[in-house]
């Protein structure tokens, strides 16, 4: 397949005189918003963004202004296939008319062939998904990706534009809050301007003015604004949430290493880690620790920014840390500098005389609880078998999770969700970020190859993979 048709005589086109202040407009419209939350100024996108950011923005008030019509009727493309439409081909004539008539609006990847092709779900207009040829921007996708661009059909096909926004999908679900927002707003707004007028226009011949489709004409600058917003945030490093645990201390992933004596025997040492209450062995090397059963996590104070990190046990016991026993040491890991205070109290008298000194080992906050990742798996086993118990231990992990309350299904347990219609839906939802974090990551890693088609058929949610 060709790759899109060449609009540089449009743009030379666009940079004349007349259009000049038109398009400027335009790219005040689709950053300034953004780059005011931000604090700098347009010129400064491409610093923090680099190329790319830049140009993204501007093809996205570009394509834009080509839908528009002025205040004096007059449209971008229209007239310059009328002028300078005889020096380019079929192909390029086709793809300015389709611009020309296109809106942006924000798709979901149901299906992707890398390099040829693309299915597209509507997640604003909504309707069957279509799909369209695309061939570079194709390579990095993945499935149930958020993206924001425009459909452009073609004689043969249809195709996306030269302007591809990834969303993710929290990001996608602020995106269409603010439009279903704007919506209602509008709409009641029309309704009170038409009686206070005695107008004969009904409510329904009002609400179908603020459809979908007539909102994504009017609303391409929300979807850049959108976008930009969060690239600058994370240029600025402003993005990141503060990380907290159970007790609300902040994430900082802790390991104190235990160096066993000299003629020590591990059968000896698990004889004495089995005799701690508070440890549940989960097998031969690795043990959870807990927190008392009547101790549930506590309420972490709500705030901006704030996100808690919390792991649960099936039974609902509260995990601390863990502890790994590999070789000749053992290994105690933590979320939080605390809890290795804790942990080290915990351990002090029953490893007394059986290790050496610890050696404490800090790490960066991190996105993961504590208990819920593999333990390290031992160097002697080949990347087949590491592989295995990798898929074996998110398994185990997941099968858990089904039963946990999770935050973005409103505390509940997925099994609990999926009884109603309304929480299956929400259901999906949670599948589909896991499935499309998962497809993100490195081709070598085992985790992006981990099926998940048996959670969907659990939780009764199979239909709704689409």
């Amino acid at each position: 397949m060709s790759p899109l048709p060449d609009l540089s005589g449009i743009i030379a086109w666009s940079r004349r005189a007349e259009w000049r202040d038109a398009l400027a407009e335009r790219l005040e419209q689709h950053a300034g918003a953004a780059c005011a939350a931000a604090g700098i100024d347009m010129s400064e996108i491409e610093t923090l963004l680099g190329d790319y950011g830049a140009s993204t923005v501007w093809g996205a008030a570009f394509e834009d202004l080509l839908t528009q019509d002025l205040p004096d009727g007059r449209n971008l493309a229209e007239e310059y296939l009328r002028r300078r439409g005889w020096k380019e081909s079929a192909t390029t004539r086709d793809y300015i008319t389709g611009l020309r008539h296109s809106r942006v609006s924000l798709y979901e990847v149901t299906a992707v062939q890398p390099g040829e092709w693309v299915r597209l779900r509507d997640l604003i207009g909504g309707g069957e998904p279509v799909q369209v040829m695309e061939r570079s921007g194709s390579r990095g996708l993945r499935l149930w990706d958020h993206i924001a661009t425009r459909v452009v059909p073609m004689r043969q096909h249809s195709v996306v534009s030269g302007v591809l926004m990834v969303f993710d999908h929290r990001e996608s679900e602020a995106l269409r809050a603010a439009l279903r927002r704007i919506r209602s707003r509008a709409s009641r707004e029309a309704v009170s301007l038409a009686r206070s007028l005695k107008s004969e226009l009904d409510r329904r011949t009002l609400l179908r003015t603020f459809a979908p489709e007539q909102l994504l004409e009017q609303a391409a600058f929300l979807f850049t604004n959108h976008w930009l917003a969060t690239r600058l945030r994370a240029a600025q490093g402003l993005d990141r949430p503060w990380l907290v645990n159970a007790e609300g201390d902040p994430i900082a992933v802790t390991r104190v290493h235990f160096p066993l004596q000299p003629g020590v025997a591990t059968e000896r040492l698990r004889g004495v880690l089995a005799g701690l209450a508070e440890l549940r062995e989960e097998d031969p090397g690795f043990w959870n620790w807990l927190a008392p059963a009547d101790r549930k996590p506590q309420r972490v104070p709500r705030r901006r920014g704030t996100q808690a990190l919390i792991s649960t046990m099936e039974d609902g016991s509260l995990v601390l840390g863990t502890l790994c026993l590999a070789g000749e040491r053992l290994t105690l890991e933590v979320n939080s500098v605390a809890r290795a205070r804790r942990g080290l109290a915990m351990l002090a008298e029953a490893l007394e005389g059986l290790v050496g000194p610890p050696l404490i080992e800090h790490g960066e906050a991190a996105g993961t609880p504590t208990g819920q990742g593999p333990p390290p798996a031992p160097s002697a086993l080949s990347p087949e078998e590491q592989r295995a118990l990798v898929l074996q231990t998110l398994d185990d992990h997941y099968r858990r999770v089904l039963d946990e309350p999770i935050p973005a299904l409103g505390g509940r347990s997925p099994r609990q969700a999926a009884k109603t219609a309304t929480g299956r839906e929400k259901v999906a939802a949670w599948l589909k970020t896991l499935e499309n974090h998962a497809a993100h990551r490195p081709p070598d890693d085992p985790i992006g190859s981990y099926d998940f088609a048996w959670m969907w058929r659990e939780l009764g949610a199979e239909s709704l993979r689409r």
